[in-house]
């Protein structure tokens, strides 16, 4: 039970972005408290041992990190760090081939898409645009903790026409189509756009194009990081910085209503109610409407698939000419060249199960053994994720149990035919007998951890530039004391803690 009966801020959600406002808001000295549904805290981003009598700290949920600024683990001073992986990707082709990017050896790169396309065009053209984005990336990703700039003042900020269109103006599409020639290339490419968003190269609600922008400014640099230690160690961190700082976090607390006047307000769970002067959420609007019992919006719709798989090897290759631990080590794209995506989304569109069903991998012990046991990592056990695209809630209504393992087995083929043998032999099997691999549907998401159909980020990522009725830091509702801080505010989505870190700053400006 909570110690008062009033705070300064009352925090709904102990999810990373909760925490992260926590943290800020009680170091400035203001009472704060954590209300969390679940057991623990860490929402999505925690790491979990899945398999019984297997000592592995899986990533459960929310798995690379990205768009987290350096500038909130500084402010909190967390112990928590990321290690950049040199290899970006590997995707390997029906042909026994594939495409390799290297990002500590141009050269090596270069002859790996001279491989695949028979010249230098598409490489060229990839240091292009690539180099294009990082500019964006350097000039937009600052930004994110800092007031909402207007859409004038942003395309100021970027400073170059082409690159604006290219990205905020016309649909991803057309730039991917006249920058790259290669099949393969392209996919690659616009896979960026499509993480957990249901939208295809030419959308033009753009939607497409704000998941690539996401994908692409993190760090300023657009690297896609393992975090050491697993996802759960920087939760654990914030919780710890938060407490440290004088915060309470409460779990088993599920808040049931919020009443407002603007002023004062009353957060109520199963426990009781208490008073604040602001409320935080750190949840879906969807979920804040129900709560402030106003008429919900719209129920997003996810689309993925997320496995979790330790494995007692990795398996060989089709491709003898890249080593399965590179491959693995950067993102692994299966079935996603540019027409293999296209006609995966026009499946799902129509309510089918794709064909083919795209799919990245990357294995985190690679990059950091220290998830797994010492057992673990002396037997030459590896973990998989694996993340599934054109997957939206849709498909899985009718049936869920059996959709989901239809199009487990049809990603796991798909996988499989580009390996020398079966993913199946070098699963690790758990204490049980039985083999470690466990899949989430968007509705799986949804029933666990709380993402609105499934939909990773809430509901449809947004311009991180100001809109009508975003407000100053874009985590402002109607209701002047309530405020967004979880993925669903402007400018949130992914494991980044910028929603939290700009609600906290919202506070503090009001007081």
């Amino acid at each position: 039970m909570p110690e008062r009966t009033s705070y300064d801020a009352v925090i709904v959600g102990g999810g990373h972005n909760g925490l992260v406002a926590a943290a800020y808001l009680a170091r400035a000295g203001r009472s704060t408290l954590v209300l969390e549904r679940l057991a623990g805290t860490g929402g999505a981003a925690v790491s979990t041992r899945a398999f019984r009598g297997v000592d592995a700290r899986l990533s459960r949920y929310s798995y690379l990190v990205s768009l987290l600024p350096r500038k909130i683990v500084d402010d909190l001073g967390l112990s928590f760090a990321v290690r950049r992986r040199r290899i970006s990707s590997y995707t390997p082709t029906p042909d026994g081939g594939g495409l390799l990017v290297d990002v500590e050896d141009a050269a090596r790169t270069r002859d790996s898409f001279r491989r695949l396309t028979g010249s230098d065009h598409d490489f060229d053209a990839w240091q292009r645009f690539y180099a294009m984005t990082g500019r964006v990336a350097a000039r937009v990703f600052p930004t994110m903790t800092e007031p909402l700039p207007s859409r004038a003042e942003l395309e100021r900020l970027v400073d170059e026409p082409a690159a604006w269109q290219a990205l905020f103006e016309r649909p991803i599409g057309e730039s991917v189509e006249a920058a790259f020639d290669d099949d393969v290339v392209r996919g690659v490419v616009l896979t960026d756009a499509l993480i957990g968003t249901f939208s295809h190269a030419h959308d033009p609600s753009l939607r497409q194009n704000r998941c690539f922008l996401y994908h692409v400014i993190g760090g300023g640099t657009g690297d896609w990081d393992v975090p050491i230690g697993g996802m759960g160690a920087f939760t654990d961190a914030l919780a710890g910085a938060a407490r440290s700082a004088g915060a309470e976090i409460v779990t088993g607390a599920e808040v049931t209503a919020v009443r407002t006047d603007g002023t004062r307000a009353e957060v109520s769970w199963a426990g009781g109610t208490v008073d604040a002067r602001h409320v935080l959420v750190n949840a879906s609007p969807r979920a804040l409407a129900a709560l402030l019992d106003e008429p919900e919006p719209e129920r997003p719709e996810g689309a993925q698939l997320k496995v979790n798989m330790v494995l007692s090897r990795l398996p060989r290759l089709r491709d003898r000419g890249v080593d399965p631990r590179e491959a693995f080590a950067g993102t692994f794209h299966v079935a996603e060249s540019y027409d293999q995506l296209a006609t995966a989304y026009r499946q799902a569109a129509a309510g089918e199960v794709p064909a083919a069903p795209p799919s990245e991998i990357y294995c985190h012990s690679l990059t950091d053994p220290s998830i797994l046991s010492a057992e673990l990592v002396a037997s030459g056990a590896q973990t998989l994720t694996l993340f599934g695209l054109h997957a939206p809630a849709r498909l899985f209504d009718a049936d869920p149990d059996g959709t989901r393992e239809a199009l487990l087995r049809a990603t796991v083929a798909q996988l499989d035919g580009v390996l020398d043998e079966p993913l199946e032999d070098c699963l690790l099997r758990d204490a049980d007998g039985r083999p470690c691999v466990e899949a989430k549907s968007p509705l799986d998401l949804e029933r666990e951890v709380g993402l609105p159909g499934g939909h990773i980020f809430h509901r449809d990522l947004s311009w991180p530039y100001a809109e009508d009725g975003t407000g100053r830091w874009g985590v402002e509702t109607a209701h002047g004391n309530v405020l967004l801080c979880g993925a669903g505010a402007v400018r949130g989505g992914g494991v980044s803690g910028v929603p939290g870190h700009n609600a906290a700053m919202a506070v503090l400006e009001s007081d």
